[in-house]
């Protein structure tokens, strides 16, 4: 039997209204980055239940409802599901990129947050089904590598999540280009994984323009550790 939000405490409730606020807060940054057109693209963010902090099977997620135009997007519009993704609260259908989510949330408890866009250059990267070589020290720095690209997948069930997390486990980047259909990144919350899905678009417009140029020279593998390691572990306040 689905659950409710009503069937959960008054603390996960109010965890859940704040949520609801910040996904629509981020939702705002994937047309003001050029990430989406109309009604394309979403964002998803786990809300832990385990009052230990840990993620586990009973917790949920906030995400974008299917086919709403960004502009009507607001806290109240996002949707609530369980971590099967079964709608648990909200008036609207959830997007149709739900079943994804869920996957990776159920096999990838390091994760809170799931960014899916259709932003031209990664896209265009994922129709050629190609991953976007590591000839940037940005690249080196978010991804520690290449951006790999995921399997072809069919929409409606958790065959895109299956693939996401097949491609990410053997990965440091919090990006996939899944392919003929897009970019995917995850972050260990919402924010984290928009600004991966900003560099993701950003790097795949940057390489294939040096392409265009001629052939980018690859960073050696341990200059790559080098700038990964500073990026992850020093770089910042």
């Amino acid at each position: 039997m689905v659950q409710q939000l009503s069937d959960f405490h008054s603390e996960v409730q109010a965890k859940v209204a704040e949520t609801r606020q910040r996904v629509s807060n981020l939702h705002a940054e994937l047309p003001r980055w050029e990430l989406v057109v109309w009604t394309a693209g979403n964002i998803s963010e786990r809300i832990i239940i385990d009052p230990s902090g840990e993620p586990s099977e009973q917790d949920i997620f906030v995400i974008k409802p299917s086919g709403v135009r960004y502009e009507e997007l607001s806290a109240e519009a996002m949707v609530v599901c369980d971590i099967d993704g079964e709608l648990i609260d909200g008036t609207r259908a959830p997007s149709s990129d739900t079943a994804a989510h869920a996957y990776v949330y159920k096999h990838m408890p390091e994760v809170g947050g799931v960014v899916h866009t259709h932003s031209s250059f990664a896209t265009a990267w994922a129709a050629r089904g190609e991953e976007i070589p590591c000839v940037l020290t940005m690249m080196a720095d978010e991804f520690g590598g290449p951006v790999p690209v995921g399997p072809f997948a069919i929409i409606g069930d958790d065959s895109i999540g299956r693939g996401i997390v097949e491609t990410l486990r053997e990965s440091r980047s919090p990006a996939v280009l899944m392919q003929n259909h897009g970019p995917f990144t995850i972050g260990a919350d919402a924010e984290k994984a928009v600004k991966a899905a900003v560099m993701v678009e950003e790097v795949a417009r940057a390489v294939h323009l040096a392409k265009e140029l001629g052939e980018p020279k690859p960073i050696p593998q341990n200059a790559i550790e080098s700038l990964n390691n500073r990026y992850q572990n020093v770089y910042g306040q």
